[in-house]
């Protein structure tokens, strides 16, 4: 009886292996998926910012009025910009660095938890991204707008 419990024990133990280094193949895998989608959203956001990067310069481009106070909105726009080029930068850092973490993880079960953790982050941060995003075109609509009706001489 001792010999074939040992037997089922020694049996058990390889498939056991087996599951640990699927579970651990699955894991890496989610962790590099996770990191290909960041790199996709990571390039939206950047043509998204050089579009209005472009819109903002042309905008530069055409000569305000002397009279018109254009230019400090001009430049808070820029600002703006500037800012959420920084905001993204930052993120990726971050983000990087959790995906590292992650990838150390040996807990299966909490590596798991801290890529939902993660991907929950990233929908947020996307989401906040794409407000700043529309604010900053709001005010380049807005600065197009008033370049486009100010009075000629």
């Amino acid at each position: 009886m001792i010999v074939l419990a040992s037997r089922v024990f020694a049996a058990a133990d390889p498939v056991e292996e087996i599951l640990k280094e699927q579970t651990k193949a699955r894991q890496e895998q989610k962790a590099r998926e996770l990191q290909r989608q960041e790199q996709i959203e990571n390039l939206k956001r950047d043509r998204e910012i050089n579009h209005s990067q472009q819109q903002l310069d042309q905008l530069k481009q055409s000569k305000p009025e002397p009279s018109q106070p254009q230019q400090p909105d001009a430049a808070q726009t820029q600002r703006q910009l500037d800012q959420l080029k920084n905001d993204q930068q930052l993120e990726r850092l971050q983000t990087d660095q959790q995906i590292n973490r992650i990838q150390r993880e040996p807990d299966p079960l909490r590596q798991q938890q801290q890529i939902d953790n993660l991907q929950r982050q990233q929908r947020i941060d996307s989401l906040q991204d794409q407000i700043r995003r529309n604010q900053t075109q709001q005010d380049l609509d807005r600065l197009r707008q008033q370049q486009n009706t100010r009075p000629t001489r």
